[in-house]
């Protein structure tokens, strides 16, 4: 990546080049990466193409934007690698009531070695730690977030927890980012798709998180308070989505026929 984009991505994210590419530096560009970069679907209901090679660069640097996993953490693997981190993406099965979502790789998240350890790195699951979890570790680990864990799934696999209940399996046979270019394709064409179901965007804030499902339910959560409310009309919504997540809109996507409460969780 050239010197001129990651610099604007820093900037785009609020954080300052690490001296080397060591664990405080790791967890102090998720951390900003969190706190500036939505969590999003709208193009998914805008029409938009889904990138998930460095054209994707253009989506969250230049216009501001956010997205889904096979999005955002793609980007954060080519800012990672230009300042020096040791990258890996890793192919990962979402946990629903059913069962895990699969047998196709349905998330993506990332390997990233600093200090000598391996640590996981997700900035595309709505429910991801603040922080890099150690790979390595099998106990508790503390977060802002809550409290995770990984367990050993078998095969080199690891569940990932938040708080004892199950979020992803997530694998540790690295695979390439084109790899996942079948599975973006269904999430973008099935009807059964969670991202064609749901319309959302949220963001985590330094104490909680800001969520706007469809385009009129906004939910905050801030602390221990959490509220709600609908708003009025078109105009309440562009102006929302410009002032909680930084996003301009031409137009407002497209609604889901099935509500705004079907699909994926952010919180």
């Amino acid at each position: 990546m050239q010197d001129g984009i990651m610099d604007a991505y820093l900037d785009r994210i609020g954080a300052t080049r690490p001296d080397r590419p060591d664990l405080a530096g790791l967890r102090h560009l998720m951390e900003r990466h969190l706190l500036s970069v939505p969590f999003e679907n709208l193009d998914y209901h805008l029409g938009e193409d889904i990138f998930m090679d460095e054209r994707v660069l253009e989506k969250i640097v230049t216009k501001n934007r956010g997205g889904g996993c096979y999005e955002v953490n793609p980007a954060l693997s080519f800012l990672l690698t230009s300042l020096g981190y040791e990258v890996d993406i890793l192919p990962g099965w979402v946990h629903r009531p059913g069962g895990l979502l699969g047998p196709f790789q349905g998330h993506l998240a990332l390997r990233v070695k600093a200090d000598g350890r391996d640590w996981l790195v997700d900035v595309g699951f709505g429910r991801n730690s603040r922080f890099p979890l150690d790979l390595s570790s099998r106990e508790t680990q503390q977060d802002p977030h809550g409290e995770y864990r990984l367990q050993d799934a078998g095969d080199g696999a690891v569940d990932v927890y938040l708080n004892g209940n199950p979020l992803y399996r997530v694998s540790d046979r690295p695979v390439r980012i084109e790899d996942f270019a079948p599975t973006l394709w269904w999430y973008r064409t099935s009807p059964d798709s969670s991202f064609l179901q749901a319309l959302f965007c949220s963001i985590r804030t330094p104490d909680g998180l800001v969520t706007l499902k469809g385009n009129t339910q906004m939910s905050r959560v801030a602390g221990s308070e959490r509220s709600k409310h609908t708003l009025a009309g078109e105009e309440e919504s562009f102006e929302a989505y410009r002032t909680h997540f930084g996003i301009s809109l031409d137009k407002l996507p497209e609604e889901p026929a099935g509500g705004v409460t079907a699909g994926v969780r952010t919180e």
